[in-house]
């Protein structure tokens, strides 16, 4: 009797056009500038070319000086998808749009715009935006971190129901009765709601996967409510095997509680590959990757990770004891478990961030990491990781040719896309319209 296929992993790449590391840019050959669209292009292309799931394009409506460079200068993701989308044609592309500072209804649109135009492909990362310096661009206050959550909870009730706008039929285009649309399949959402008041409908048909795939990054109590009723692929930050079980298990059974499935779920770690081809080469690639990393050159994103001006405590002391803020949370709580753990000091967690940004970080062969990334998803950890190359291309490239293959013939990835929609790529169910009978 032929025995079940085996499970495979579901694999995206975080795509900083500068790199990942705070200064990827500075490794020979690499991409200088994140509004290079040839090579981004080029990234997106190969990626594809190696049959990964998607590429990720995170954003902020803000642009600080100091920040990582492809925060600083960036493309607005959802134009940057749209060209994107005439570049390729199966890999999923996924970009963040903010709910807090985003008109439900423009958000709507503009992803079901992109799910026409992709194919199927796109997803949506959901921000709520913690950092007030975004709200400043928009004359407003940055609200408390789980009224956002409440707030974005609405907003998802109000995108989703203008995604379900227009049942499948809806357009006929009868030549012999000169009867375009068929109005008993066009539905009007009227929202009011608390924060939103929404009429609809949307100005597009339904999407070729349903609705656009639904990504979020929130693992704090609050974030973890939001992601286990709405999230399908869910970036997390833990650096230890037990805690991603513990995380993956306890989103897994919230989702159940909301009435979905297991399966309906995927969580996805950041995973920061340096990969040789030798131990040594691996080795010889860190030590240049630390060389890079300039003194202070994290500390305003490490202050966002941790919610709180950490400019103004000395480097080489400990990793200070702060209470929970209103901005992010999930990396303040992963960081300050594993300075505790390890007795690292605040310098530590800078260098951290600044070379890897915070995710796992693993340097070895192609073999090493194909084990390490096997034995977090054989063992209920994760169901697959979100690559985030220190460079590009090489920093990709490296990765795609010495632990691609190896997945592969492990038969924990795939060799060729076996649908055409990111849903299919994700293994993900195709959302039922709330109006069709």
């Amino acid at each position: 009797m032929p025995s079940e296929p085996r499970k495979k992993m579901n694999i995206g790449v975080f795509v900083m056009g500068t790199g990942n590391h705070f200064s990827g840019w500075r490794v020979p050959g690499s991409i200088t500038r994140a509004e290079d669209f040839e090579a981004i292009s080029g990234i997106a292309q190969a990626a594809e070319q190696a049959k990964y799931d998607f590429i990720f394009f995170a954003d902020a409506p803000t642009c600080v000086p100091n920040n990582h460079p492809s925060y600083v200068l960036k493309f607005e993701p959802t134009t940057l998808l749209g060209a994107l989308a005439g570049r390729t044609s199966k890999i999923g592309l996924v970009a963040t749009v903010s709910s807090t500072v985003t008109e439900a209804y423009n958000c709507a649109r503009l992803f079901a715009s992109l799910d026409q135009i992709s194919g199927g492909r796109t997803g949506w990362n959901v921000v709520t935006t913690a950092n007030q310096l975004a709200y400043d661009n928009y004359g407003r206050a940055m609200p408390a971190h789980d009224e956002r959550y409440e707030m974005a909870t609405e907003y998802l009730e109000v995108v989703q129901g203008l995604w379900d706008s227009w049942e499948e039929g809806g357009i006929k285009a009868d030549f012999a009765t000169g009867e375009y649309i068929d109005a008993t399949k066009l539905h009007v959402l009227n929202h009011q709601g608390k924060y939103y008041k929404v009429r609809g409908p949307i100005s597009s048909s339904r999407s070729p996967q349903g609705q656009p795939v639904i990504v979020q990054a929130g693992s704090s109590p609050a974030g973890q409510q939001f992601a286990s009723q709405f999230a399908e692929v869910i970036f997390t930050v833990q650096h230890e095997i037990k805690e991603a079980q513990v995380f993956r298990a306890g989103l897994k059974a919230l989702a159940v509680k909301h009435g979905r499935s297991e399966d309906a779920v995927k969580i996805l770690p950041g995973f920061f590959p340096i990969v040789g081809r030798t131990e040594e080469e691996a080795q010889a690639k860190f030590q240049e990757l630390c060389r890079y990393i300039e003194p202070g050159s994290a500390t305003t994103l490490m202050s966002a990770r941790y919610g709180h001006d950490l400019s103004k405590y000395p480097l080489d002391g400990p990793v200070p004891e702060l209470p929970p803020s209103d901005g992010e949370q999930s990396f303040a709580t992963v960081l300050l478990a594993k300075a505790r753990r390890e007795n690292l000091t605040l310098k530590h967690i800078h260098d951290i961030i600044a070379l890897s940004r915070g995710y796992i970080l693993v340097v070895g062969t192609g073999e090493q990491v194909a084990d390490t990334m096997e034995e977090w998803f054989t063992t209920g950890a994760c169901d697959g990781f979100m690559i985030t190359p220190a460079n590009f291309p090489s920093g990709l490239q490296d990765f795609t040719d010495l632990v691609l293959p190896l997945l592969q013939k492990r038969g924990l990835f795939r060799t060729e896309y076996e649908g055409k929609t990111l849903r299919d790529h994700l293994g993900l169910p195709v959302p039922v319209n709330r109006y069709a009978g």
